[in-house]
């Protein structure tokens, strides 16, 4: 019998993979006014969660917690960011190159690993960190221009990894307090627009309703991936993790026809690669571990 901790991890990569499909659907709308929606919808969600499991004595501890305060204000100016750029990506026809963050960002939190935590890298760790710069490296010169959308969302992701790594807080608390921190800006922002007769919202039902469900597409796959990760091994996790950035670069190519020449595959090859030894070595170093373990 297949784990549900597998099976729901791998609906919320699922769910992460198709994001460009919805995203697509309200391409006429500016991402920063999808983005404003994308925190308010999920406050509104996420309350409701907090809501019917009766989980909020942890609200007040974090609010006067100032350091970790702070912590989840930086991680929401880096959450935004990231957000931002990503459907601001899917929306311009970038779907692809947007794909290649996400399968950058494992070799980059080993390299943040390193540089800020001082953590020693295993040996063959070296290996598909060369072979990642390398891949980047041949896709600018392919490119004419390095893959900014890319290393962005790599890099923004990599930043929210980093500070999360260094919170008590569980997935769900901290995304309600991370999206809680721009529901006041977002609000006014659209209060704004609404005013002044240029908002999105209401001006049809199908936009009305794709903004408004925003906050359920942004929580449900962090629900399931929360979830899956309790109770599935962290090498499995792992592997989990390509289902989300292989689905964006099928859909973008397949499903939105965008261009995936030879010198993208070689450059991509090269970074692929570097996932396969990074996964591989993983996984031979977790299992002589468990082993070791009496």
């Amino acid at each position: 019998m297949i784990n549900r901790g597998f099976l729901s991890a791998l609906a919320g990569y699922l769910l992460w993979a198709v994001f460009p499909i919805y995203w697509r659907q309200i391409k006429h709308v500016a991402p920063t006014e999808i983005l404003a929606h994308r925190m308010v919808w999920s406050v509104v969600f996420l309350a409701a969660v907090l809501i019917v499991r009766k989980h909020w004595d942890w609200i007040r501890p974090t609010v006067r917690n100032r350091p970790l305060f702070l912590k989840c204000i930086l991680a929401a100016l880096v959450l935004s960011i990231n957000w931002g750029v990503f459907i601001w990506a899917v929306n311009n026809g970038f779907i692809i190159e947007s794909s290649l963050g996400y399968y950058i960002n494992p070799l980059l939190n080993v390299a943040l690993g390193m540089i800020v935590f001082k953590e020693k890298l295993r040996p063959l760790q070296w290996l598909p960190l060369i072979l990642a710069v390398c891949g980047v490296l041949y896709l600018t010169v392919s490119y004419g221009r390095p893959p900014w959308i890319a290393l962005i969302l790599a890099g923004s992701f990599g930043t929210y990894g980093l500070i999360k790594k260094t919170t008590p807080l569980n997935s769900i608390e901290s995304l309600s307090v991370e999206t809680a921190v721009m529901f006041i800006p977002a609000v006014i922002y659209l209060t704004t627009l609404q005013l002044s007769g240029t908002a999105a919202l209401g001006s049809n039902s199908p936009t009305t309703l794709f903004l408004m469900m925003a906050g359920v597409v942004t929580a449900v796959p962090l629900l399931l991936f929360a979830y899956g990760a309790q109770r599935i091994p962290f090498s499995t996790l792992g592997f989990l993790q390509y289902v989300a950035p292989t689905g964006q670069l099928l859909i973008g190519r397949f499903v939105y026809g965008e261009s995936f020449e030879s010198k993208q595959l070689i450059g991509y090859s090269i970074i692929w690669l570097a996932l396969i030894i990074y996964s591989a070595e993983s996984l031979t170093h977790y299992r002589k571990k468990a082993v070791m373990v009496p």
